[in-house]
Order: C-alpha cells, then structure tokens, then sequence
C-alpha cells in the first residue's frame, strides 16, 4: 500500500465508514440507518481488498453485507412501519448513554492490549513492541481454534445470539 492512489483511496474510505459510522448511529429512521451500516461494511470490504485479502473482502461483501443485511432489514420490516422515527432521547438518558460508551470504548481498549492475541501468549502491546510478522494462517487459527486464546466458541456464540434475534423479531411481529 506505498503508491499514492493508494493512500489517497485509503484515507476516503476512512472518512466515508466515519461519516456513514456517525450516520448509522444518529439516523432516525431505522432502515436509513441500516443502509448507512451497510456502507460501513462495504468500506470494510474495500480496506480487505486494498490490502491484499481477497478472500476476506468477498465474505465480507457475500456475508455481512449481503446475508447479514438483508436479515436485519426483514427482521426491521417484520417489526416496524418503515416510517417510524423514534423520539428524542431525554437528557439523563443521553448522558448515561455517553457515560456507558466510553466505559465500554475503554474496557474494550484495555481488553485489546492486555489479552493475548497470538499462539505465544503476547498481548497485542507486546506483539506491536516486538514487531514480528503475523501470518494469516496464524490468525485463521487464533480465530477458528478451540484451544486456549482461540475465539470460535465466542463466534459461535455472537451466531447463535444473532439467530435468537431473528427469531424473536419474528414472534413479535406474529404477535401484532
């Protein structure tokens, strides 16, 4: 990624999934901001592409904003009027929403650097520190591995949540 094209495209991707990110968050009506997050996504796929990981950014185009997507938007018509806006949020509501998102942002941030992220146990800090190179295999394993460290039981479990979602969108809807 060192050819000024490069960086150029870069740096609008960045500012669009930033603009599209704050959209999503602040958009009123519902599938605007389901529309916005499926900009984030496809922005996401084009940061995939430009570095090199073709493979990634086709599933994250077929599967987040193809599939994905397309079960938020049927769970959101199965479950609002498309016209709907919701309120506006009161004051102490706001000001416990913003206090709640920075403790997540930093307990988040927190959790990113001090857990071991690679197969020697080293923290994400102490992997940027040392510097070695991380292949894809390695983090294909790290990702889809059951041994300790490894993350597919919690992707499972963000699956399974996923589904009960849809699910329940479906029984409330039935009950209308």
């Amino acid at each position: 990624m060192d050819s000024v094209g490069n960086i150029i495209l870069y740096f609008v991707v960045a500012i669009c999934m930033v603009v599209f990110s704050f959209m999503a968050v602040t958009s009123r009506k519902i599938l605007r901001a389901a529309t916005y997050l499926l900009f984030v996504l496809i922005s996401t796929a084009v940061f995939y592409f430009q570095l090199g990981y073709q493979f990634l950014g086709a599933v994250q185009i077929a599967v987040y904003a193809g599939g994905i997507m397309v079960l938020f938007v049927f769970s959101i018509l199965l479950t609002h009027k498309p016209d709907d806006t919701s309120g506006q949020i009161e004051s102490h509501r706001r000001i416990a929403g913003v206090c709640a998102s920075v403790l997540g942002g930093a307990a988040l941030l927190f959790a990113l650097f001090t857990m071991p992220v690679a197969a020697s146990g080293c923290s994400l800090a102490e992997v940027l520190a040392a510097g070695p190179d991380i292949t894809m295999k390695e983090i294909g394993h790290t990702l889809l591995g059951t041994d300790k460290f490894r993350y597919l039981l919690p992707f499972e479990a963000v699956s399974v949540l996923l589904l009960a979602c849809i699910i329940g969108g479906v029984v409330v809807a039935r009950k209308r």
